[in-house]
């Protein structure tokens, strides 16, 4: 069943979806992503690339809710480096609810833009960074966005996104069928799961994308974390 990647389209893929499902579901998001320690993964990722610098820009790709910069934010405010932070989503709908999300920090702004997109090409920062984004695009697909966003990124590029693994799917349908309220997590968390990757194939996307310095590191629950 998990021996390949899953095609399957998860509801968060409609890019026309809105109204009260999106605000529920990207709560939920955050508060799996916060317990389960997804977001410390990548906060401790870009603490290492900003430790060292006075002004740093990072754009989140697929940055839901806009919660793990909102942690950011609040780590940069205590080191006094002056930051800057651009969510990136497709769908306007979500935009409009992390715009309210994290209307405390004016350091974050957001683009309704589609990455495949001329305009979003044009984009430059300090570090690309994508949570439990990357699994949304075939292999071909993310070969061809690994060796851009090395060419956009200054510093680097940080990848937080899920092990396939049978424990993690079965584990995540039975916490999501007991406790959550959303339709959407309830159906597509085992499916987000069913797309994620095996090493092997990370590293083979890296090697088709002539990324050959890298870190890639297995993290709990079920998460890889990537550096490059």
């Amino acid at each position: 069943m998990l021996e390949k990647r899953s095609e399957e389209l998860e509801i968060m893929d409609d890019l026309d979806i809105s109204g009260p499902v999106i605000t529920q579901t990207l709560r939920e998001l955050n508060t799996i992503n916060r317990r389960l320690g997804g977001n410390q993964i990548s906060v401790s990722a870009y603490k290492n690339f900003a430790k060292k610098r006075e002004n740093i820009s990072l754009a989140d790709l697929g940055c839901g809710g806009g919660d793990i910069m909102a942690e950011m934010a609040k780590w940069t405010r205590k080191k006094n480096i002056k930051s800057t932070f651009i969510g990136v989503d497709a769908n306007p709908h979500i935009v409009e609810y992390a715009e309210t999300n994290t209307k405390e920090y004016p350091e974050i702004s957001y683009e309704s833009i589609n990455i495949f997109s001329e305009e979003f090409k044009k984009l430059n920062v300090d570090i690309i960074h994508c949570c439990l984004f990357v699994h949304h695009f075939t292999s071909q697909e993310l070969a061809t966005l690994f060796r851009q966003f090395k060419d956009q990124a200054g510093l680097g590029v940080i990848i937080n996104d899920l092990h396939r693994h049978p424990l993690a799917y079965w584990s995540i349908k039975l916490l999501t069928s007991l406790f959550s309220k959303s339709e959407m997590v309830k159906n597509d968390a085992s499916i987000s799961v069913a797309r994620g990757f095996k090493k092997a194939e990370l590293i083979k996307i890296l090697r088709e994308a002539g990324i050959e310095q890298y870190k890639l590191s297995w993290k709990w629950a079920f998460r890889w974390k990537l550096v490059f």
